[in-house]
C-alpha cells in the first residue's frame, strides 16, 4: 500500500499528533494489515461506514477512488450502494451514487482487471477445466515463438489440478501481474501470489493455481519449450481444500 501523507499535508502544523495517527497508525498499520483483510474489503467497509453516517464529502470521494483502485468494479459498486440504501438510507445512497458515478467515469472502465495487459476474452475453450470464470489474452504467436498469455481469474476461480508433461524440457512459468492468487503443488503448502511473484513449474509436477476468494488475479503463463509437450487435466480443486487455505495461513 502507498504511504499515506494526507494527515501531515493538511494538519501537521495545526494538529501534528492527529496527522501522525492518521498517516502512521490508521493507514500505516491498520490498512497495511493486508494479510488479515484485503484492501478491497477494507475499502468496502470504510465506504459503508461513511455513507451510513451521511458523510458524502471529499473523504468519501477519496475512498470511492481507492475502492476502484483496490478492485471494486463498477458493477460491484452499483450493487453495494443499492444494497446499502436499504440500511443506510435512500438519500445517503443517492448522494453516494452521484459521487461514485463521477469516480467511475474518470478514464476507461477496464474493471481494474488484467493489469497492464488487459482482460482478454472469456476462456471458453478451457472452461471445463476451471471452477469459475477465467479470461485469456494471448500475447505471442506460438507458431513463431514461445507462447505467452495473460490469464485472468475472477474471485474464487481456479483451474483443476494438472500436469505439464514433456520428454525433455517443458514446464511453465507464472508471473503475477495483478491482484492476488494461489499456487499449490501436490503435497506442498499453497503459495500466495502477488504482483511480481514468479513461479517455476517443472514438467511432471501436479499443481493448480487461481484467484483468492475476494480478489481478481492475473498472471502471465509462459510455456517453456520442450520435446513432446502436453497437458494432462485432472480433478477439480475442492471447495474444502480451497477454503482451508485461509484457515491454515491466517
Amino acid at each position: 500500500m502507498e504511504k499515506q501523507t494526507a494527515g501531515r499535508d493538511a494538519l501537521n502544523d495545526f494538529a501534528p499528533k492527529f496527522a501522525e495517527l492518521n498517516d502512521d497508525v490508521l493507514f500505516g498499520e491498520v490498512w497495511a494489515r493486508e494479510d488479515k483483510l484485503s484492501l478491497k474489503m477494507r475499502s468496502i467497509v470504510t465506504m459503508t461506514a461513511l455513507i451510513s453516517k451521511g458523510i458524502v464529502d471529499s473523504s468519501l470521494n477519496y475512498h470511492l477512488s481507492a475502492a476502484r483502485k483496490n478492485g471494486v468494479t463498477r458493477t460491484e459498486m452499483a450493487e453495494i450502494l443499492t444494497h446499502l440504501a436499504f440500511y443506510a438510507g435512500w438519500p445517503n445512497a443517492w448522494a453516494a451514487f452521484r459521487m461514485a458515478k463521477e469516480v467511475y467515469e474518470e478514464g476507461p472502465d477496464t474493471g481494474e482487471h488484467g493489469g497492464f495487459f488487459g482482460l482478454g476474452e472469456p476462456n471458453t475453450a478451457y472452461a471445463r477445466y476451471f471452477i469459475g470464470n477465467s479470461y485469456l489474452k494471448p500475447l505471442t504467436d506460438p507458431k513463431k515463438t514461445v507462447f505467452v498469455a495473460n490469464v485472468t481469474f475472477e474471485p474464487g476461480c481456479r483451474n483443476n489440478w494438472h500436469i505439464h508433461h514433456a520428454k525433455t524440457g517443458g514446464g511453465q512459468l507464472l508471473i503475477c501481474v495483478d491482484g492476488e492468487g494461489w499456487y499449490q503443488e501436490e503435497g506442498k503448502d499453497a503459495q500466495c501470489l502477488k504482483p511480481g511473484s514468479v513461479v517455476t513449474i517443472p514438467a511432471g509436477v501436479k499443481h493448480w493455481h487461481g484467484a483468492k476468494a475476494d480478489t481478481w488475479f492475473s498472471h502471465l503463463a509462459v510455456e517453456c519449450p520442450g520435446v513432446d509437450t502436453s497437458n494432462e487435466w485432472l480433478e477439480p480443486v475442492t471447495d474444502e481444500l480451497y477454503h482451508s487455505l485461509y484457515t491454515s495461513q491466517a
